[in-house]
């Protein structure tokens, strides 16, 4: 069985096709959505968005958002998600490299910086999902 699944973001569609399951990262944990899953609503958490459909696998990284599932329909509305084949390794590894280095530079300080924090979270599921892309094509 099939369901609807819309994933928005604020400047545009990414994706609005009928799929077998995705699976979306949460704070509590990867969950994923098949048909007449119960209906749910929850924070997403940066990282890696699976799509199945019709037996080919899609991914996509994501830096956080919510999700609702109603019925047979699953509506993610992401602050910002790519396509693996959108993605550009070296600038997702040139921010790596950034934010590991604020990182370490308010560590010296002993500051907490969530914002690096983020951003290399961002960076790290980017690469994760550029990296399921190259291996599907080798």
């Amino acid at each position: 069985m099939k369901f609807k699944l819309d994933i928005v973001t604020p400047e545009r569609l990414i994706w609005s096709d009928d799929v077998d399951f995705v699976t979306i990262p949460t704070v509590q944990g990867e969950i994923t959505v098949l048909a007449n899953h119960v209906p749910v609503v929850s924070i997403i958490e940066p990282g890696e968005i699976k799509i199945r459909k019709e037996n080919k696998n899609f991914f996509m990284a994501v830096t956080g958002g919510f999700f609702q599932v109603t019925g047979k329909k699953v509506t993610i509305l992401a602050d910002a998600a790519e396509r693996a084949e959108e993605i550009d390794i070296e600038r997702a590894e040139r921010a790596r490299e950034q934010a590991k280095k604020l990182l370490e530079e308010k560590r010296q300080e002993k500051v907490p910086n969530v914002e690096a924090i983020a951003a290399l979270q961002r960076s790290l599921a980017r690469l994760k999902v550029a990296s399921r892309r190259r291996k599907q094509r080798d």
